[in-house]
């Protein structure tokens, strides 16, 4: 989106999220102030490649407790893979070197794409994610409970949206509301573009089974950011401190009352922090 001659800025989201979750407001403020924005689908998810037929075995609480004893799992393909398929989709679309936004399983895509390709990354802002340390706090059971009790198979549209709308409206920011219909509204879109349940495991397996991101984070040398809502209830605030200190002359920004999310009311505050940042490049 934007003029393609102007900069790149690459929007790279989070665990089971389609593009669509770069909300059009957030991707309009960028374009605006003269960038062009690409955002995509992860593999696995949305319109990308499925990696039918790769099973992930075992329990998926057990598999978080050992992730956050630092103890690792066999998995289909871990967050490393994942960093390279961006790579890719830079070499694809011939771009030599761009900005990177990355959120959540995104953020930590994004360590590894800019701490082992330094090189073809301008800048870096990474919002509410973590290193993926062991011993960082876990998230709130409240909060973790819809990614242990997906929607059964047999389940309709409607339930599976509503479970969607359900698990963005417990993760998101109280302090700056979402109402249920946008939720809804956001939830049938992303369901009718592309609901493939078995990606969002596979890639929730990729981050338990990945280990720490430390050695990929201080190998970061672009400008960066790290934003975090002080009110994150799946990946706490010292996930982000912990990026922020290992990536020397970084900035870390709290934002209070904000989740994990980026709800309209804070697209102004968060897309200008990551703009101040972009400007340092």
């Amino acid at each position: 989106m934007g003029d393609i001659e102007n900069p790149p800025i690459l929007l790279v989201m989070g665990l089971g999220c389609q593009l669509l979750t770069w909300s059009m407001p957030f991707c309009r403020k960028l374009i605006d102030a003269g960038y062009r924005v690409i955002r995509f689908d992860n593999r696995d998810i949305g319109l990308s490649g499925k990696l039918d037929g790769q099973r992930v075995t075992g329990n998926i609480l057990l598999r978080l407790v050992r992730h956050e004893l630092g103890q690792s799992s066999s998995v289909p393909y871990t967050v490393v893979d994942m960093a390279e398929d961006t790579i890719g989709l830079l070499d694809h679309l011939g771009i030599e070197s761009a900005h990177i936004v990355g959120a959540s399983m995104g953020g930590m895509i994004t360590q590894v794409v800019a701490g082992s390709h330094p090189e073809r990354i301008r800048s870096v802002s990474i919002l509410f994610s973590s290193t993926n340390e062991a011993f960082l706090p876990p998230p709130d059971v409240r909060a973790l409970a819809p990614l242990l009790k997906p929607p059964p198979k047999n389940a309709t549209r409607e339930q599976i949206i509503e479970h969607q709308a359900t698990t963005f409206q417990t993760i998101g920011s109280k302090q700056f509301p979402t109402t249920r219909d946008e939720r809804v509204a956001d939830a049938t879109e992303a369901y009718d573009r592309g609901y493939y349940p078995a990606g969002i495991v596979r890639q929730l397996a990729a981050i338990t089974g990945t280990g720490s991101l430390a050695k990929y984070t201080k190998r970061i040398t672009a400008p960066t950011v790290v934003i975090h809502g002080t009110a994150d209830p799946l990946v706490r605030p010292a996930g982000g401190k912990a990026i922020a200190r290992h990536v020397a002359g970084s900035e870390l920004v709290l934002v209070d009352g904000m989740a994990h999310d980026i709800p309209n009311a804070l697209v102004n505050r968060v897309v200008d922090t990551i703009l101040t940042n972009v400007a340092k490049a």
